[in-house]
């Protein structure tokens, strides 16, 4: 299996078999070079490696992303990170993280985003994660 249909395979567990397609067709319609790399490079070769499970390396790419303000690469991950196992409140500690060394405005963007994905994969995800999240 060459990288891209490790990245494929890799993604589908990740985002789920109702949306795999539409992923990819998202990163096609930036620019079809822009996914065959992400699926290959991202997928294929960084996130099947060994060393840590899936779970911990979606709190570290919370992380990141949140640090840096990649709001839009976020929400994927948000996704990915709940279907790799993380809870709520681990994602709310990782990015406690995120506020001591890159300020507590870097976190407060990832939660409002956070938010939005929660009410976009379920209303009641959202009501029941904290009561902060209840406007």
């Amino acid at each position: 299996m060459d990288d891209y249909e490790k990245g494929r395979e890799q993604f589908r567990k990740m985002v789920g078999d109702d949306r795999i397609e539409g992923l990819l067709e998202r990163f096609r319609a930036v620019c079809p070079d822009f996914e065959k790399e992400v699926v290959s490079v991202v997928g294929g070769r960084i996130w099947t490696r060994g060393g840590i499970d899936l779970k911990t390396r979606s709190l570290c790419s919370l992380c990141v992303l949140a640090a840096l303000g990649r709001v839009n690469a976020l929400k994927l991950n948000f996704e990915m990170a709940i279907r790799n196992g993380a809870t709520i409140d681990e994602i709310f500690e990782a990015l406690f993280q995120v506020a001591v060394y890159a300020g507590f405005p870097a976190m407060w963007d990832a939660l409002v985003k956070l938010e939005e994905t929660l009410v976009e994969l379920s209303p009641t995800m959202a009501e029941g994660s904290h009561a902060w999240m209840k406007s």
